[in-house]
């Protein structure tokens, strides 16, 4: 994780800082232009006490001709105003474009992980690097750079002229700059730590309350809501103090870097009124000297918020690249020898795999031939292996190469569009969108034409829900469906399955939450639509399974038993003893069904 990364060292912020370079590139015109602008802004800054200590002069000579120098004092200041006003546009048009290309790649780089990556980061931790952390790397550009960028040139413009009026007085600023340094050094070493830290409690922070609200109705129903505060209570007392160490270093930074200034400053008041008195330095070049002074001291009182800018922007940039440098977990190769429409015939020769992180194969050397057309109910206990199987088939996990072959061809070869397209998967999650149900079922292609909305509607029993809403195809069914049962959440997504027409579809325990009636109603359906096309469907229901063409049943990872429903009741094994023990409880009784499979 993030705080992993060594953000101690001055050498590894800028290190950590740099990779942002690529993100830079695209709007360098702008920032180098406003980095410039800078620049001359200071020196329209500098005429103001060059200026002022000419008509000081002036007027203690006697001469009262003032005109030029205030009317230049007048053009400086305005040209001032305008030219900082395009340099702080720029640069924070940079930050907000750096910005949002990184929330683009963030988003892109997510969408191409899989299973192993989303069991290892949580999404409120992925929340918090899509927004705070990517704020933090803005605020650098919007505030840190121009922050630096002053410093900079107010540094070089201020002690040319403090030079130039003086090089005693500006000698005596010397002596205090090891101890500024020294002193930044620890307390930034400090803060790259303690911001890590902030980070990473605000990820902890942002993954509970996405499962604590993800959760809402179990915390309920189980009355431990006051639990669930007091462990947020917990989880947010820890940010809050990692928040407060940050605070109180870049507090004391805050007081100890002005007082080191303030001491400066007197050193060279009382040295340079001794000078003033002793005819050594006109009147009006000491107050130009003594403005000029405070031109390079005053970005120095807010150093320990620079610090802290440039800190907790760099430990954001290792939270962000820590996902960057991943990659696609599944890799899109495609190779010209796959055919463009798939026509659905399934050879799976020796597919094993086995989840990260474990040793145990969820699939074992299983063999399987699915001829176009056919239909294939697979059937086992709970952890045998039959999700992982479709996963498989659509490429949500990845087997060995040429373990699984479509049509004659390697998975691998296929474009992912192209076979996730052809290849349509229904998961026994049933997920919808916090949109209204039309767009929920056109999910793939929103220009889907109303008859075909209403057939596969139709198809999976919806139609007539559907027509009972007030507001029909246009009702919002809430995040994650939860305006719906869970009978009506199952077959919407079944129907946005069905409309997709896709040469093979995969039903992932697609009925578990209708009736028996629905059931049929939709089994009929699929008979009718699919009579051509390749259909798998898993299923703890031998009411679901007795109308495939063939039936397999699985067992750690492997088949057990296979055939049509009348030749497996004949085998007196698994299936069997599942279809008497449904069929003499009831189909209804959920629980028999349960322990015959787990």
């Amino acid at each position: 994780m993030a705080d992993e990364v060594n953000t101690t060292k001055p050498l590894e912020v800028f290190k950590s800082l740099g990779r942002l370079g690529v993100f830079v590139t695209p709007y360098k015109f702008k920032l180098i232009s406003g980095i410039l602008a800078f620049g001359l802004a200071r020196v329209c800054e500098a005429m103001v006490p060059f200026f002022m200590a000419v008509s000081i002069n002036r007027m203690t000579e006697g001469n009262f001709d003032l005109a030029g120098p205030i009317a230049t004092i007048f053009l400086a200041v305005a040209a001032r105003y305008v030219i900082v006003s395009y340099a702080r546009y720029n640069v924070r048009q940079s930050g907000l474009g750096v910005a949002f290309d990184l929330r683009q790649k963030l988003y892109t780089t997510l969408q191409q992980q899989g299973s192993d990556f989303f069991n290892k980061y949580t999404i409120g931790d992925m929340m918090t690097r899509a927004i705070a952390d990517i704020a933090l790397i803005q605020r650098l550009f919007a505030m840190g750079t121009i922050l630096i960028i002053i410093l900079f040139f107010a540094t070089t413009v201020g002690f040319g002229f403090m030079l130039y009026y003086s090089v005693p007085l500006t000698l005596l600023l010397i002596p205090p700059l090891p101890l500024v340094f020294l002193y930044a050094k620890y307390s930034s070493k400090r803060l790259g730590i303690v911001s890590g830290q902030v980070q990473d409690r605000l990820s902890d922070m942002g993954t509970q309350v996405q499962e604590n609200l993800s959760g809402i109705r179990t915390i309920q129903a189980m009355i431990q809501e006051e639990n669930e505060i007091r462990r947020f209570g917990e989880t947010n007392q820890a940010y809050a103090d990692s928040f407060y160490e940050q605070a109180r270093i870049n507090s004391l930074m805050g007081a100890w870097m002005p007082s080191l200034v303030a001491l400066c400053s007197m050193t060279i008041l009382g040295y340079g009124g001794y000078l003033v008195i002793n005819k050594e330095l006109p009147l009006g070049d000491f107050v130009a000297f003594f403005m000029f002074l405070n031109m390079v001291v005053g970005p120095f009182r807010v150093a320990g918020f620079i610090i802290n800018l440039f800190q907790r922007a760099a430990v954001a940039s290792n939270r962000l690249f820590e996902i960057f440098d991943l990659g696609p977990e599944i890799s899109d190769k495609p190779s010209h020898l796959a055919p463009k429409q798939i026509t659905g015939k399934i050879e799976l020769d020796q597919v094993s795999y086995s989840y990260q992180g474990t040793n145990k194969n969820v699939i074992k050397d299983l063999s399987l031939i699915i001829e176009t057309g056919e239909t294939l109910a697979i059937m086992g206990r709970v952890g045998s292996g039959k999700t992982t199987l479709l996963k498989l088939l659509v490429r949500l996990l990845d087997s060995a190469p040429n373990s699984i072959m479509i049509d004659g061809c390697d998975i691998r070869s296929y474009p992912l569009s192209q076979l996730r397209s052809q290849v349509a998967m229904v998961p026994q999650d049933p997920f919808l969108f916090g949109e209204p149900l039309k767009e929920n079922l056109t999910y793939d292609d929103p220009n889907r034409a109303l008859d075909e909305i209403w057939a596969a509607a139709n198809s999976a029993d919806l139609k007539q829900t559907i027509e009972d809403f007030p507001e029909k195809l246009e009702t919002l069914v809430g995040e994650r469906g939860v305006t719906l049962s869970g009978g009506q959440k199952q077959r919407a997504t079944l129907a946005r399955g069905l409309i997709r027409n896709a040469p093979v579809l995969i039903l992932d325990d697609c009925f578990s939450a209708v009736d028996t009636e629905t059931e049929e109603h939709i089994l009929s359906e699929l008979k009718r639509l699919r009579k051509n096309q390749t259909t798998l469907l898993v299923s703890h229901r031998v009411s679901t399974t007795r109308h495939a063409d063939r039936i397999i049943v699985m067992d750690n990872g492997n088949i057990i038993e296979q055939g049509t429903h009348e030749s497996l009741l004949t085998m007196k094994g698994y299936y069997a003893e599942l279809e008497r023990i449904q069929r003499e409880g009831g189909e209804d009784e959920l629980g028999s069904i349960r322990s015959a499979i787990s």
